[in-house]
């Protein structure tokens, strides 16, 4: 990882880091404009409660994170956040530096947010929540934690020993 893509500026980078912003804006789309349709988000909703609109802080700071993976993903690892364009070198900067997992824990702080802003907040929504976070659990365990060990071995071995999965550290981690 010394040295890689981020200490490079060449057009491949700010390519691949285009690319990362693509994948992570069609990512954003699906969730913003397929899926509330679904869970049942209107706008006549936004109105209902003042108090509600607290929770649009988890929602923006959740949502940045994961803004900020994705261009962390483009930018300092040569690829996207999607399976089938991996990044090239390990992603150990910003949030990754606190978290294993910041994107996903950032998804998940927007979605509360604005499961509450909505009007969501629910036992209905609390377990569809937890079996999605439950679904990321077993994609983590048996998909992406053994394909990032064979792509980057004992870096990534090494950074697992310092890095929670889901709860971040009090102090951002380095080699």
């Amino acid at each position: 990882m010394a040295g890689g893509p981020f200490l490079k500026s060449n057009g491949r980078n700010w390519l691949t880091t285009v690319a990362s912003l693509a994948v992570g804006a069609s990512f954003f789309a699906l969730w913003f404009w397929l899926l509330p349709a679904w869970l049942g988000f209107d706008v006549t909703a936004v109105g209902a409660a003042r108090w509600r609109w607290i929770g649009a802080v988890p929602s923006v700071l959740g949502f940045s994170v994961a803004l900020k993976c994705i261009w962390d993903f483009g930018r300092t690892g040569g690829g996207t956040p999607a399976p089938f364009a991996p990044p090239q070198s390990l992603v150990v900067v910003g949030f990754y530096r606190y978290v294993r997992n910041p994107m996903y824990v950032g998804f998940f702080a927007g979605w509360m947010g604005l499961w509450v802003v909505f009007g969501k907040a629910s036992r209905e929504a609390l377990a569809v929540a937890l079996l999605a976070i439950a679904a990321v659990a077993l994609f983590l365990r048996l998909y992406e934690e053994p394909t990032l060990r064979k792509m980057f071995g004992p870096d990534y071995e090494e950074y697992c020993r310092n890095v929670p999965r889901w709860i971040p550290r009090m102090h951002p981690w380095s080699r």
